[in-house]
């Protein structure tokens, strides 16, 4: 499928990448329709020796971990296990240990919604109180409540701003485990990875695994980095997989996994921006979903995952207009610039082989939704309104700002998508002939003229008209 000038680009990207910031090894693959369609890497697996990586090798995954116990957390909310605005301490305390016994009732911790820790909105700490959790031997969820979530555990208001919390996925790994009731690695192995076919993502390294390595700042030397089994802490962190595995994992992010894995409209949640990484002075480049990083580059969107261990760095990013996703894994505690090479491999694909887009064809338009099209007035204000696929689209006439969508709930009727109209109906409103006069938004009339004075125009209109 790529052609071989394509081939020797990405290539000598990777190898870029792999010399210039001094990485033991990098592999690196390009996903199109939910497959793998380029795969390469650069350096060796052991550092001074193994071979080179190909995407079969496993790596650390980091952070990558986080996307897994988000998607297991909204299927048990899916099924109606739970509400992402539940407090965290209704379900941890509802089987075995009790969360309140470690003393977190009292801190606010026991509070924290679901939501929030899902996109890093809660204010818990960021990591541990210590030791470092990355780099030692792991302990019980007891012993990491006792130590890291009493009195000192917030560190902001709650919903406050996005503060990333490693110690907040603990929490939700272990809420999985409690609802399950079996162990977070099980639960994801049988619920996500043998649907997907995953069978190289496992709890701890199966070869052919790479060795992690920190690399000499001023010398070419290399250290290698110890690895233990996180427990506790291992839901933000633990997994180790591949190129391959994640090409699958990719697309079914993308929306093309097998049927009833997730909901799409739960995928799509996971997308929507509910933390944004404020730089003062500049626009969001970085927010996060329910536990998706989000990028944007000048209106451009993506999301994945980036993930860090010691002796580990990868990325998942996908592009959120086509689909086409980019993974990168390193051996090096530093180096990788995950996000930049995963943007550079994905440009350089869609430069030389753009995605083509479904050709258009025309579609069975309900009645109904015939009555709303065309143009109306808020106001003075023109406003067109069409038929997209099937949601309706409202947008402020001559302009390609203030755009707001519409779709159908389970009764027909139209509920605002997203945007300020978020949940709110559109509300027909009937002249005597029975023909639609007027809509009604939120308590906004729109009307087929400019204060239609024959429409229920808040208020009513001056009798003298225009003038």
């Amino acid at each position: 499928m790529i052609d071989d000038v394509t081939l020797r680009l990405l290539t000598a990207r990777l190898a870029q990448e792999q010399s210039d910031h001094r990485i033991p090894s990098v592999a690196a693959g390009l996903v199109r329709d939910a497959r793998l369609v380029w795969a390469g890497g650069r350096g060796r697996i052991h550092g001074t020796g193994g071979p080179a990586p190909d995407a079969d090798v496993q790596y650390r995954a980091g952070s990558i971990t986080k996307t897994f116990i988000a998607v297991a957390v909204l299927r048990l909310r899916d099924e109606g296990l739970l509400d992402l605005s539940d407090p965290v301490g209704r379900h941890l305390g509802a089987a075995g240990t009790d969360v309140a016994s470690a003393g977190v009732a009292s801190t606010g911790v026991a509070g924290l919604t679901v939501g929030q820790l899902l996109g890093h909105t809660s204010g818990l700490r960021a990591e541990t109180a210590g030791p470092w959790w990355e780099r030692t031997a792991g302990s019980s969820f007891e012993a990491l409540a006792r130590s890291s979530l009493g009195p000192d555990a917030l560190r902001a208001r709650p919903g406050r701003w996005h503060h990333y919390s490693n110690v907040g996925y603990a929490l939700l790994g272990e809420l999985v485990a409690r609802l399950r009731g079996r162990p977070w690695h099980d639960v994801v192995a049988g619920e996500l990875l043998a649907p997907l076919g995953m069978t190289r993502t496992t709890p701890r390294p199966r070869a052919p695994h790479a060795t992690g390595f920190a690399v000499h700042p001023h010398a070419d030397l290399l250290l290698p980095e110890p690895e233990h089994d996180a427990v506790a802490m291992a839901p933000a962190g633990q997994l180790w997989t591949t190129v391959a595995d994640l090409a699958r994992w990719a697309g079914f992010l993308a929306g093309a996994g097998p049927a009833g894995l997730l909901a799409e409209a739960s995928l799509a949640e996971m997308r929507e921006p509910i933390g944004i990484n404020d730089v003062a002075g500049q626009p969001w480049a970085l927010g996060y979903g329910l536990g998706l990083q989000l990028w944007n580059e000048g209106g451009r969107r993506s999301y994945g995952h980036t993930g860090s261990m010691p002796g580990f760095i990868g990325i998942v990013r996908i592009d959120a207009d086509t689909g086409d996703a980019a993974i990168a894994l390193s051996n090096g505690t530093s180096g990788l610039d995950g996000p930049a090479l995963a943007a550079d491999l994905l440009r350089i694909f869609a430069g030389r082989h753009p995605h083509v887009r479904p050709e258009w064809t025309p579609a069975r338009v309900a009645a109904d939704a015939l009555d709303l099209v065309g143009t109306w007035y808020w106001g003075p204000l023109a406003v067109l309104v069409s038929v997209v696929g099937d949601q309706l689209e409202f947008r402020l006439a001559g302009s390609g700002e203030h755009v707001f969508r519409f779709g159908r709930d389970t009764a027909g009727a139209w509920i605002g998508l997203d945007g300020y109209f978020a949940g709110e109906p559109v509300r027909k409103k009937l002249g005597p002939d029975g023909r639609v006069v007027a809509l009604d938004l939120a308590s906004h009339t729109y009307t087929r003229l400019p204060y239609d004075a024959a429409a229920p125009v808040p208020g009513g209109v001056e009798p003298g008209g225009w003038r």
